[in-house]
């Protein structure tokens, strides 16, 4: 499964950053959700972004805060080729490319962030890195996860479903690329909300709760 989704996101990478904001029918509020709750003390945090991509969530962290220390982990290179040239001229930041389930990382941050990667992961996974996440946040950290859960039954999810294919297809988005969006979303391992709450709980998350939901599309915070 894990060289699948790679390979789909190495093909594609080149043009991911044209057509991904028009894939998420509520772009700007999940986004601007997952941003808003990272919230750290000081001028300099340290902040982790796995899954990060091409750097779009990265990016959004440091326009809040211009002296975080950034790290952006992926398995996929050619993304992350396209986030050092987003980042060409800022020397704050690290990649990494790695998986990053498994990755040691030797030290802990401030924020964990996440954007559209860890419903990739199994559900036994997912509780995995809850865990480990929980483990590389200082005291007073927050993890802050904007992703996708599964609708609470099988008609949920199939009416989510259909709502983002009838908001895709109404943009100018070629059919292809609508195509190719479909083929890696049959990858998906969407979680509920409900256990994905419970899950950071049992990882000793403090406070956790979903912020924003705009149907499969959720962004939650967990606090240390």
């Amino acid at each position: 499964m894990e060289n699948n989704v790679k390979k789909q996101f190495d093909q594609a990478a080149p043009t991911y950053d044209d057509k991904h904001g028009k894939l998420i029918p509520c772009y700007q509020d999940f986004y601007g959700a997952a941003v808003t709750w990272t919230e750290v003390a000081g001028d300099s945090p340290l902040i982790l972004d796995l899954g990060a991509g091409t750097g779009r969530l990265s990016a959004m962290m440091l326009n809040k805060y211009p002296g975080a220390q950034v790290t952006l982990v992926d398995f996929s290179e050619d993304m992350l080729e396209k986030a050092k040239a987003r980042f060409a001229d800022n020397d704050n930041l690290t990649y990494i490319a790695a998986d990053y389930l498994t990755y040691e990382f030797g030290r802990t941050y401030d924020a964990v962030v996440s954007s559209l990667s860890i419903h990739h992961l199994t559900h036994e996974d997912k509780q995995v890195l809850f865990r480990k996440i929980h483990s590389l946040l200082k005291p007073g950290g927050v993890f802050v996860n904007a992703d996708q859960a599964a609708g609470s039954s099988p008609a949920f999810v199939a009416e989510f479903k259909r709502l983002w294919v009838e908001s895709v297809t109404a943009t100018d988005l070629d059919p292809e690329d609508i195509e190719a969006s479909k083929k890696r979303r049959l990858l998906d391992i969407d979680a509920t909300l409900t256990d994905q709450l419970q899950w950071l709980r049992d990882a000793g998350f403090a406070e956790v709760d979903c912020v924003y939901r705009n149907r499969e599309f959720t962004v939650f915070v967990a606090r240390i």
